[in-house]
């Protein structure tokens, strides 16, 4: 499918930030193909990162010739397989030789493999979760969507972590005001749909501290979570219905289908990153534009840049 070309003025933004912030250095896990490198190449012109390439040599130097890109000036640790690259590119994390984990083109499950490994992963007390930051055409703001890519049915334990991932994210890309919608089909609690339920706990968690950093609301449907004239029509007097800029959709699948709804639909542009691990992961497709690919990797520049520094400061 052709998607018409539209601008998408918060990721240059976004882009100018991270140069300026950046460049950090990337363990590339597995660059095999030309979307890996020829992305990894377009971002060091740009300064926003340092790459490391973690694989096979004679795969990724076949990859770089059949694409006419010179990766001569570029580091590159010999591995015989995708698991072994993954393995290698998290070790180049733990020992302090990178500050981003970036996919390449080994599959998600082989990486965040080694990423979850008890000895020798990136671990921390926090529940791995996918954020989307979305430049929407017609909206004056940034949207995250969560989770869709890494938790398939969470718990509600596991959607305390997703949202505050998400508050976090927030906070470093400097949104003036944080507005979660905890995602339903409906706006009142039902018994019979335990996703108002783990909504209206969600809410209540944020009202005690247990999470922190925004206003919460929840359960919202999607049209009274981000159109203030459907929130009026229903009678929902909140600070985020109606305005919400961080939708934590109920599971995986309806976050998936929401994002790539407004990709493909709406013309949005998606940056996608993996938080609540040591550092932020790149979980990349080939399905991604290069633009796509350049906003994730300036999304995890300024998250690195925010943990090496403890500055919060990225006005966006």
């Amino acid at each position: 499918m052709t998607v018409t070309s539209v601008p998408h003025p918060y990721f240059d933004r976004l882009i100018d930030l991270a140069r300026a912030a950046g460049p950090v250095t990337v363990a590339l896990a597995h660059p095999c193909d030309r979307h890996a490198l020829e992305a990894a190449l377009h971002a060091v012109r740009l300064g926003l990162i340092t790459p490391i390439l973690v694989g096979p040599r004679a795969r990724i130097e076949r990859a770089a010739a059949e694409a006419d890109l010179d990766i001569s000036a570029l580091p590159l640790h010999d591995t015989e397989h995708s698991h072994a690259s993954a393995r290698r590119a998290v070790e180049l994390v733990r020992d302090g030789s990178a500050a981003i984990l970036m996919k390449g083109s080994l599959h998600t499950d082989e990486l965040m493999g080694a990423v979850v490994a008890a000895d020798t992963g990136l671990r921390t007390a926090r529940r791995l979760s996918h954020c989307f930051v979305m430049d929407v055409p017609g909206r004056d703001e940034p949207l995250i969507i969560t989770d869709a890519a890494v938790n398939i049915i969470p718990t509600l334990s596991d959607k305390v972590d997703i949202v505050q991932n998400a508050i976090d994210l927030a906070h470093i890309l400097k949104f003036p005001e944080v507005r979660v919608a905890i995602l339903a089909a409906v706006e009142t609690v039902n018994a019979k749909m335990p996703s108002t339920i783990d909504a209206a706990a969600l809410c209540k968690m944020a009202d005690r501290g247990q999470i922190t950093g925004a206003l919460v609301d929840g359960p919202l449907a999607m049209d009274n979570a981000i159109d203030p004239e459907a929130a009026a029509i229903k009678d929902l007097v909140s600070p985020v219905a109606g305005r919400a800029n961080i939708l934590v959709a109920p599971d995986l699948e309806a976050g998936n289908m929401l994002a790539k709804s407004l990709s493909f639909m709406a013309n949005a542009a998606a940056a996608g990153i993996v938080l609540g691990a040591r550092v932020p992961l790149v979980l990349t497709s080939r399905a991604d534009s290069l633009e796509a690919r350049l906003a994730s990797c300036a999304v995890a520049v300024l998250v690195a840049q925010s943990r090496l520094t403890g500055v919060k400061t990225l006005g966006l």
